[in-house]
């Protein structure tokens, strides 16, 4: 077994690039998911993540391994959507359906994995994947968050709670909420056609 996350980023703040890349490798796919599926613009959202791991880059000499490194990273990712709200007089998320962005539902399309080459298929995964999105839209931000941050980082209960500044019961209700609305939004897909 390799390096875990910690260690790797212990060994990029001691001058270990190729640490670094190892840890890029590992995380960029969740953050750069929680931040495109938070901020809803392909655009912007690759500005976000790029900010994100130039924070990385530049405060890996103060890192000190008290958390996971997940929660660490995700902890910068959660607070540079805050300071982009914040300084764009946003105070709730955005949806993706909301500015058109034909990129950003490229992107989402495309993450649930290789597609065939059928037509039909690709339609029929299309339609899926916006109702998908549609229903993690519909969330209100606070459960939203908490869903995507479990679901995309692998973050504890615990380390939601920490990151996010709120009870472990109240990340425990946010997240059966979420997917209570979620399964209620999708219950006629999970039944299979004959």
């Amino acid at each position: 077994m390799g390096a875990s996350d910690e260690q790797l980023m212990l060994g990029f703040a001691s001058g270990d690039a190729a640490a670094f890349d190892v840890l890029y490798a590992r995380n960029k796919g969740g953050v750069y998911r929680y931040v495109l599926r938070h901020c809803g613009n392909g655009r912007l959202a690759d500005e976000l993540f790029q900010d994100i791991w130039m924070s990385v880059i530049r405060v890996r000499t103060t890192y000190a391994p008290t958390a996971k490194f997940a929660t660490w990273l995700y902890t910068l990712a959660r607070n540079r959507l805050v300071d982009h709200w914040r300084a764009n007089g946003h105070v709730s998320l955005v949806s993706i359906d909301d500015d058109g962005d034909d990129s950003a539902c490229d992107a989402i399309d495309a993450l649930p994995g290789p597609r065939t080459d059928e037509p039909h298929v690709r339609a029929e995964n299309r339609e899926l994947s916006a109702r998908i999105r549609a229903s993690l839209a519909a969330l209100p931000p606070a459960q939203r968050d908490a869903f995507l941050l479990q679901h995309e980082s692998g973050l504890s209960l615990a380390e939601i709670a920490t990151l996010t500044g709120v009870a472990v019961e109240t990340v425990k209700s946010r997240l059966r909420y979420a997917i209570a609305k979620l399964r209620a939004e999708l219950a006629e897909l999970r039944e299979a056609p004959e």
